[in-house]
């Protein structure tokens, strides 16, 4: 049977709108079904937009108070710092006692204390300048007497906050784990090589922490080319080209999926200088 061309335009209508409609199911079964990942990954640890995130600033009074970023409070840089410098004061001076000495390399990471913007803190170089103080002894007290966040569920209180050895990460993989906050020192110590096969575990931990919000907090003695590979072009002692390390060749211990990450959640500072310890 012949259609008219009114019939032949209505059979279209009709046919866009069924799989406009068609359309729409599958949306809405895919949202459903994204929904219930969501679910799935939460049982198992995961938070949506729950990075660690905090900014100190200071009372009328001049005490030391944590302002939350997603209570739109107007913040002040310039508090912010005095704030975290003063933090970051008494924490080196209670801990290292008369032999504490301000490091310039401890402005960047008061800089990171007044506002982490969700990132961690990675301390990297030379031996003898604190990295260790401020990582396991200074920013656990600053966590525990000052400052609060807001994580995903919308409590507010201490975040967890744990301290590990590189050494320790697989034999203590399930702390690490159940931490919002991870503190790891001395990074490149830990065993590569189990039963003649690699493993990488601060690799694992790095994609944990990307993969779950949780803060890294971490130190270590290696320089970056010592451990994503390369060249040093750079001589220990810039009127010494024949320095140890100068146009030493690494090979890479870090793969660039952990470079990446690692560099992306985290705000790093650099430890250069001579050893404090050998002037005490």
């Amino acid at each position: 049977m012949d259609l008219t061309r009114e019939q032949e335009e209505l059979l279209k209508q009709v046919a866009a709108e069924n799989e406009r409609k068609a359309e729409q199911s599958k949306k809405k079964d895919r949202t459903r079904q994204m929904g219930d990942v969501v679910k799935a990954m939460s049982k198992r640890g995961f938070k949506q937009s729950g990075k660690v995130c905090w900014r100190l600033g200071l009372t009328v009074d001049g005490s030391i108070v944590n302002t939350l970023i997603s209570d739109g409070v107007k913040w002040n840089h310039e508090d912010g710092l005095e704030a975290a410098t003063v933090m970051l004061m008494r924490g080196l001076a209670y801990t290292i006692g008369r032999h504490a000495e301000w490091l310039p390399e401890y402005n960047k990471v008061a800089e990171w204390l007044a506002d982490n913007q969700g990132k961690g803190l990675l301390c990297v170089g030379a031996c003898g300048r604190g990295k260790t103080v401020i990582t396991r002894d200074v920013l656990p007290l600053a966590f525990r007497e000052v400052i609060r966040v807001r994580l995903n569920d919308g409590d507010l209180g201490h975040p967890v906050y744990n301290y590990f050895k590189a050494t320790e990460i697989k034999s203590r993989w399930k702390e690490i784990e159940d931490c919002k906050i991870v503190c790891i020192d001395d990074i490149g110590t830990e065993n590569q090589i189990e039963y003649g096969r690699k493993e990488d575990w601060f690799g694992k931990l790095v994609d944990l922490c990307n993969d779950r919000d949780k803060l890294l907090i971490g130190s270590t003695n290696l320089t970056m080319h010592q451990m994503f590979g390369g060249t040093d072009d750079e001589p220990d002692d810039p009127n010494d080209p024949d320095s140890p390390t100068h146009k030493v060749t690494y090979p890479q211990r870090y793969d660039e999926r952990t470079y990446s990450r690692l560099f992306g959640n985290t705000v790093r500072v650099w430890f250069e200088g001579e050893d404090m310890r050998m002037k005490q």
